[in-house]
């Protein structure tokens, strides 16, 4: 037996759709799978926990110990980005003023939740202990480094850093041209 799914077992997970050579581990926890879309030549490895509605493309990487809170609008994830460990991407949170209730015990009309899209870009990539928040939009190319606390959208072929993130230079493309 290795270390990750095989396709057999992807399926009977009840995931909505899976590509070709995709290995998920044994280790990673998958709530509402069947909101759960999974293209070609993804890996998503220990520890990862996906819920809500999430869809990847190819060619994707999530690394040890990442969250997907996808809730009903959704993470989108496109080709060859790549998430490093503990990444936490929200498309749902809720309010943290004080003005409302939190928890998923509480009921909803207590409760001010914020929800909007998570749009992560080709080539993208996110350094480790990163958050993305709901709504923003990681634009072609843009990279964070590890700490940053994601909660507006970046320029395209970006190298970012900080909490709040700022731009800190442009990225190069060449190997992408």
């Amino acid at each position: 037996m290795t270390s990750f799914y095989s396709i057999d077992e992807l399926m009977k997970l009840g995931l909505k759709k899976v590509g070709k050579e995709v290995y998920i581990s044994r280790k990673a926890s998958i709530y509402s799978p069947n909101t759960i879309t999974i293209g070609n030549h993804v890996r998503i490895d220990d520890f990862c926990i996906l819920s809500g509605k999430i869809e990847i493309e190819n060619y994707v990487h999530i690394a040890a110990y990442s969250a997907l809170y996808g809730g009903k609008d959704g993470i989108y994830i496109s080709s060859f980005a790549n998430l490093s460990s503990r990444i936490s991407v929200y498309s749902i949170s809720d309010d943290y003023s004080g003005e409302s209730m939190t928890n998923p015990m509480v009921s909803e009309k207590y409760k001010n939740v914020a929800s909007a899209p998570v749009y992560i870009g080709k080539h993208a990539i996110v350094g480790s202990t990163s958050v993305i928040m709901p709504g923003t939009k990681l634009e072609e190319g843009s990279a964070f480094g590890a700490f940053s606390f994601i909660d507006h959208n970046p320029e395209p072929w970006s190298i970012n850093v900080g909490i709040p993130f700022h731009k800190m230079k442009d990225r190069e493309k060449k190997f992408w041209n």
